[in-house]
């Protein structure tokens, strides 16, 4: 899937995975020793997140229903949390520096392409 910024006209990720049964939300980003620069992760039903036994920082995207950006995490580090966001109905987890490089701010709307 892709990940794409449509009010900022920037692309995301174009190489990203969807968890969202219980087991792949759980396991998330556990078992990775990084993301490559176009890799990404969808959770669904999230609106927060936890970085407990992480080996490295990454970016988060809040989104609404909507698609609508509700929240932003950048460069969160293993064994922080980030702030609940109560509108966000899925997060984007994504390398380091993909918020500030795309321009990301909220209120932006997200689009999720399939390949």
């Amino acid at each position: 899937m892709k990940v794409i910024n449509a009010s900022k006209n920037t692309v995301l990720a174009t190489n990203a995975l969807l968890a969202d049964s219980f087991f792949s939300r759980a396991v998330g980003l556990l078992h990775r020793k990084g993301l490559e620069a176009d890799e990404a992760l969808i959770l669904t039903r999230c609106q927060s997140i936890h970085m407990f036994f992480m080996r490295f920082a990454i970016d988060v995207i809040f989104a609404d229903k909507d698609n609508r950006v509700v929240g932003l995490t950048p460069h969160i580090k293993p064994y922080q949390m980030s702030p609940i966001f109560f509108k966000a109905s899925y997060a984007v987890e994504l390398p380091v520096g993909t918020i500030q490089r795309s321009q990301t701010t909220v209120g932006d709307r997200l689009e999720i392409k399939e390949d």
